[in-house]
């Protein structure tokens, strides 16, 4: 079987809003819907694939604007590293992923690109019953440890 190594980026993006009524804050995260597989995922997708001296850090940033329709900043530089496998067509992918967490600085994920169906902000119970892949529930429960 035929073995390809793929390297990826991504952010888990947060947002902040403000409760009025019980004068607090929470926090929504931003995930997606892909168009192919229809998992919800984190955004994320290849390191290099337009540019071949992309850094983990450019891509990730870039593909949340891509795929989840908003801009934002990364806040932690030191990525959550997510390790998985799958096979496709007869080919057993190795993936690699640096997911970074992010702050929303602005943008609508209605404006995701062809990749996603949908992308939404929405509260930390929603993101863990929704998620899909045991890779990005991992990653979501470290961002939360750290926080």
């Amino acid at each position: 079987m035929k073995i390809v190594n793929q390297i990826s980026a991504g952010g888990i993006v947060f947002r902040e809003v403000k409760n009025e009524k019980l004068k607090m804050k929470n926090l929504l995260w931003l995930i997606c819907q892909h168009s192919l597989h229809h998992g919800w995922v984190f955004p994320k997708g290849f390191v290099g694939d337009k540019d071949k001296n992309e850094s983990n850090e450019t891509a990730a940033l870039r593909e949340v604007e891509e795929e989840g329709g908003v801009k934002a900043k990364i806040v932690n530089p030191e990525p959550i590293i997510s390790h998985y496998e799958y096979q496709f067509e007869g080919v057993l992918y190795k993936k690699i992923v640096y997911y970074f967490l992010m702050e929303y600085l602005s943008g609508d994920p209605k404006d995701h690109d062809w990749e996603m169906m949908d992308a939404k902000f929405v509260a930390e119970d929603e993101v863990k019953k929704t998620l899909t892949y045991p890779s990005d529930i991992q990653a979501f429960a470290k961002v939360l440890q750290g926080l």
